[in-house]
């Protein structure tokens, strides 16, 4: 596992990508302890987080995961998106395995939208409109997210090619056109809920996602 004293991975070192290493630490969890790397957007204020476990650096196929901040899902458990789901299991596959990266990505609340308007969209699906529809009666985009940022924490971490854990084809096409090859994708099966089958059934429908169902 990198460590703060790995000399590639020093804080605050430039880097000719769009991030900046600003901190690590060790971070123990109920899954397992991970080492915690923060990076800061270089043009801008936004700071994503790595949970890195095992030693990633220069090896292929490394299971991975991309993950939206969402609030309501992760912190509160929601059901009406699949969001903290995911990242519990995402954390607990990379825990079976003794290795692999989750990328925390803040600032992609709501695809994008911040929390207040995902709570005004949310508002709107209440009487009817799907996610999409939602997001573009406020006059916003349905998916504002970009990965540039999350290639570039990729190749700082040294990872050459991911086993990416994702329903979503934008993620792994954007990782591929940022040179980080995708060989395999990992399914996570999440339980259709009457609160979140709407959500699903936009994101497969308007957006293409996969969707596993539980065995």
């Amino acid at each position: 596992m990198p460590t703060p004293h790995d000399p590639s991975l020093a804080v605050g070192q430039p880097t000719r990508e769009c991030v900046v290493l600003d901190a690590q630490a060790t971070l123990p969890t109920r899954y397992g302890t991970f080492t915690a790397y923060v990076f800061r957007v270089a043009d801008g204020d936004a700071e994503h987080v790595a949970l890195v476990m095992g030693d990633v650096a220069n090896k292929q196929s490394v299971l991975t995961r991309l993950h939206s901040e969402c609030l309501t899902g992760d912190v509160l458990g929601s059901y009406r998106c699949d969001c903290g789901e995911q990242l519990d299991l995402a954390l607990r596959y990379i825990a079976a395995e003794g290795c692999g990266v989750l990328l925390y990505l803040r600032g992609h609340e709501g695809r994008g939208i911040g929390l207040t308007n995902k709570i005004r969209a949310y508002a709107l699906q209440e009487q009817g409109r799907d996610t999409v529809e939602a997001n573009l009666d406020l006059g916003l985009p349905d998916d504002s997210r970009e990965y540039d940022s999350a290639a570039g924490i990729l190749r700082v971490l040294k990872v050459t090619s991911v086993r990416l854990m994702s329903n979503n084809p934008k993620k792994f096409d954007s990782l591929a056109n940022h040179g980080i090859p995708v060989c395999e994708r990992v399914g996570l099966a999440i339980p259709m809920r009457e609160e979140n089958e709407r959500y699903i059934r936009t994101k497969q429908s308007k957006f293409g996602h996969y969707f596993d169902e539980n065995e």
